[in-house]
């Protein structure tokens, strides 16, 4: 099983790196949890490992409704998927565009006459076929998704329908929340690992969320009195070249990755030549989480 769609600011690639250092947990906890679900990279990664239970939650709706949709009626969704996609795929280039800006007018106003598999389903094609996996929004269209045509090169096939399947299967065992973090954890029975990851502190990509540094501080003051009640916690971001994270993770254990952003790239010399951008992702973690050195 792989993610469903490509996530900007998605963990895949940093798993092998947290494996390396601190290490990930596959027991010891009774109820693994991601509250910031979006792509659900790490979710995936357990999967394999079979939790006793997963919780995930997101406060965006539109997302959560896909995962829905696949656990509880995956025929359809399938159906309304595959629809677009035999209308998309003959299409010249920029034909495909034209269809794209189509179907996402049609999303944002006509949403409210459709099911809400015909909504998700409708969302997944736009996703797939969107740029770099960014869900962006704008006045206009009322808070819903609203990101740019991708590249729209696709040649035999939008998604991966197999991979669909496998999602209908492993969601059967999981429990699907939509709403704040806070009440997320609050519905969590039993020792949880909490893996925490919420918007960048330096993104333009919010995906509609405001989350100030102040939530920031109110998260890893969460994920402190966690680990001190004995669960394990994950809280992954961004560092923003400041003194933010070791100011406050209290006891918790800190590690820094170099990493490499290929979404949206910046021109960054004077020929305007598009550079990939260098940054370091941060990782606070529970100390006894220190499995490979």
């Amino acid at each position: 099983m792989k993610p469903l769609y490509m996530w900007a600011g998605g963990k895949t690639k940093m798993i092998s790196k947290y494996e390396d250092c601190p290490g990930i947990p596959k027991s010891g906890f009774d109820v693994f949890v991601e509250p910031f679900f979006g792509g659900g990279a790490l979710t995936v990664y357990m999967s394999k490992f079979k939790p006793e239970r997963i919780v995930i939650n997101d406060i965006n709706t539109e997302i959560i409704g896909i995962y829905n949709a696949i656990k509880t009626d995956v025929d359809n969704f399938m159906s309304v998927v595959d629809d677009l996609s035999h209308q998309y795929l003959p299409l010249s280039k920029e034909e495909r565009k034209a269809f794209y800006y189509e179907t996402r007018a049609s999303y944002i106003k006509d949403y409210t006459q459709w099911t809400k598999t015909k909504e998700s389903g409708v969302l997944y094609f736009l996703m797939k076929t969107s740029f770099n996996g960014i869900f962006q929004s704008m006045k206009e269209a009322n808070g819903r998704f609203a990101t740019p045509a991708g590249l729209l090169n696709q040649t035999t096939e939008v998604y991966d329908k197999n991979n669909v399947v496998e999602w209908n299967n492993f969601l059967q065992r999981v429990e699907i929340q939509s709403g704040d973090w806070k009440t997320c954890v609050d519905s969590v029975k039993g020792r949880a690992f909490f893996f925490m990851d919420p918007p960048y502190r330096d993104s333009f990509a919010q995906y509609e969320q405001e989350f100030p540094d102040s939530a920031h501080i109110e998260l890893i003051d969460f994920c402190k009195e966690a680990d001190k009640e004995g669960h394990l916690v994950y809280y992954c971001n961004r560092d923003a070249s400041d003194s933010f994270y070791d100011d406050h993770k209290g006891q918790l254990r800190i590690s820094y990755y170099d990493v490499t952003y290929t979404a949206g790239r910046r021109a960054t010399d004077a020929t305007k030549s598009k550079q990939a951008k260098k940054a370091k992702e941060v990782l606070l973690y529970s100390p006894r989480l220190i499995i490979n050195g």
